[in-house]
């Protein structure tokens, strides 16, 4: 059987949000539920860079729903938007910072049968939801992985999708995407 790759160690999610969300790019975002693995590879992430971001969640301080974005690195924050689409974000930098990464889309690789252009579609396909909340990303059942084998690619960096709320922020080019990947969510 082949050797998988390491697990991302805490220490990757540990750093400067911005560089985390690059640097995802290419990893493979795996999710193992009973028994079944699931397996992309993240083409499309945004970064949310704390209180004073605007368009992030923790703009809004902590509450019940976003005290996972303060707590640690290298958890999942997860959560419902408009009452139907869970959406997986990857918390970064030291406890306290409200900053993460925003997973937007991931090209297949292995166990996944539907699309995941776009977070809602991705945490589908990939059986993320509600229950994986706070999720260590060291655990067993959902973490990252280096590729098995690396490859360059152009890093595209655009603004955020649907963040006009957050005035200035919106502007900001935070999110970042493989060019030419057939999967990201919108060009």
């Amino acid at each position: 059987m082949p050797r998988r790759p390491a697990k991302l160690p805490r220490s990757f999610y540990d750093r400067d949000t911005v560089t985390v969300a690059r640097e995802l790019l290419g990893m493979h975002l795996v999710h193992v539920q009973d028994g079944v693995e699931r397996r992309g590879r993240i083409v499309e992430t945004e970064a949310y860079v704390g209180p004073h971001d605007l368009a992030a969640h923790s703009s809004k301080g902590i509450t019940p729903r976003t005290k996972v974005m303060f707590g640690p690195p290298g958890h999942a924050y997860v959560y419902l938007i408009y009452g139907m689409h869970h959406c997986m974000n990857v918390v970064t930098e030291a406890v306290g910072q409200g900053t993460a990464v925003l997973l937007r889309a991931l090209e297949p690789v292995s166990g996944i049968e539907s699309h995941t252009k776009g977070p809602g579609l991705l945490c589908r396909a990939m059986g993320i939801d509600k229950r994986l909340d706070g999720a260590d990303l060291l655990g067993d059942a959902l973490y990252l992985t280096p590729p098995p084998r690396g490859e360059a690619f152009h890093i595209v960096q655009r603004p955020r999708i649907g963040v006009a709320y957050a005035g200035e922020w919106a502007a900001k080019e935070l999110r970042f995407y493989i060019d030419g990947n057939p999967f990201i969510s919108r060009k």
